[in-house]
């Protein structure tokens, strides 16, 4: 069994930035995709970023690439999401992912519980 635990959310001004976390417990295989993804209010869960435990294979969806940096720390088990440049767009509640998974999309069987992200503009 995985358990994920996202903090660093908060408020935060357009243009400003953030830096997400993802605490990983249990046992996590080097293959192992951990995704970052976002759900604002009325609107459909979405992909923002994933990262592979051990080859360092990065996804960003077009909407926060040169923006977003997904990177991970092996012994300390967590994953990071920095965001810069936040819009008003961005604000979500921002969700980890991890498993076994054959594009960065979907198929994760692990969630975190969420953290919000606002934008103030």
């Amino acid at each position: 069994q995985v358990q994920l635990v996202e903090s660093g959310g908060g408020l935060v001004q357009a243009g400003g930035s953030l830096r997400l976390s993802c605490a990983a417990s249990g046992f996590i295989l080097t293959s192992y995709t951990m995704g970052w993804f976002r759900q604002a209010p009325g609107k459909e869960r979405e992909v923002v970023a994933a990262v592979t435990w051990g080859g360092g294979w990065r996804y960003y969806a077009d909407s926060v690439k040169g923006r977003f940096t997904v990177s991970r720390d092996n012994a300390k088990k967590t994953v990071y999401l920095q965001m810069n440049s936040l819009k008003p767009e961005d604000a979500a509640v921002y969700y980890c992912a991890a498993g076994l998974v054959a594009d960065a999309k979907s198929g994760y069987p692990y969630w975190g519980q969420g953290t919000q992200v606002t934008v103030s503009s």
